[in-house]
């Protein structure tokens, strides 16, 4: 089965490995990811002005290439998908913002939001399965304890992206059951994080990232586990903890066996 895979800048730049596990994952669990040609940053945030158009434009190209193959398109990460997915939905329901976009790109055939976006959480959810997904685990995490970390972009808009509830979700933690451990519920698990402000505020990004991983710590959480490379990347460096934080397709790597193998 093979699906068209938006990758985005930073999982080819800062964050190789997280894409590097994605595909190998995939592979072993009969997915084939196929990067759309010549795809473009996709902006890295929504912009809600339903009369500008341009920053809507690199998405377009990315879901029209996967409809015009037919396929699903698959993200990775959580702010890729929130600005495709939201696109998609735009497209598809405001019928304005659809004819600017079908007029400016001249496709040979309109594109009104056909393509089902899938970030890679649903794609294991809803195309491999949980329970398949369980089988095909060579190495469980059987006695580890992992806090999901939702953050703001996995869930919200929560109409356009339709992934989960966005205040109790369980996509996640369903994750981590399929690949053995027990998951670990805590309060913060779908509160900003501040990665948005670090460069701003960084006091405040620090402030933030410091109650979420206190949070999962004080739940008995031994790691965190996250969607968003942002995420990542200020839970990390700026909440001052030593609670580990790792990208779910790193430890779906270290779950199916293939990290191992990629490092041998």
């Amino acid at each position: 089965m093979t699906f068209s895979y938006y990758p985005g800048c930073t999982l080819r730049t800062k964050a190789k490995d997280l894409d590097k596990y994605a595909r190998l994952s995939a592979q072993a669990l009969g997915i084939e990811l196929e990067e759309p040609a010549d795809w473009q940053c996709c902006g890295g945030a929504y912009t809600t002005a339903t009369d500008e158009i341009a920053t809507k434009l690199s998405s377009v190209r990315a879901l029209n290439s996967a409809r015009e193959l037919g396929r699903g398109l698959v993200t990775v990460c959580s702010a890729c998908h929130n600005v495709i997915k939201q696109t998609n939905y735009d497209i598809a329901h405001n019928a304005d913002m659809a004819l600017k976009v079908n007029n400016y790109m001249k496709l040979d055939t309109p594109y009104n939001g056909e393509t089902t976006v899938y970030h890679y959480l649903e794609l294991l959810r809803d195309v491999v399965g949980f329970d398949k997904l369980k089988e095909k685990v060579v190495n469980p995490l059987t006695g580890k304890k992992i806090a999901a970390y939702y953050g703001c972009l996995l869930l919200r808009p929560s109409k356009a992206l339709a992934m989960d509830n966005p205040e109790n979700p369980t996509i996640m933690e369903d994750f981590i059951r399929a690949i053995g451990a027990e998951p670990v519920i805590y309060a913060q698990r779908n509160e900003c994080c501040g990665g948005y402000i670090t460069m701003e505020d960084k006091a405040q990004a620090s402030k933030r990232s410091s109650a979420i991983m206190n949070c999962a710590e004080e739940n008995g959480a031994d790691m965190i586990i996250t969607a968003c490379p942002l995420c990542l990347y200020n839970l990390k460096k700026n909440s001052g903890s030593e609670l580990p934080v790792v990208y779910i397709t790193e430890l779906l790597a270290q779950a199916l066996g293939v990290k191992e193998q990629e490092e041998k």
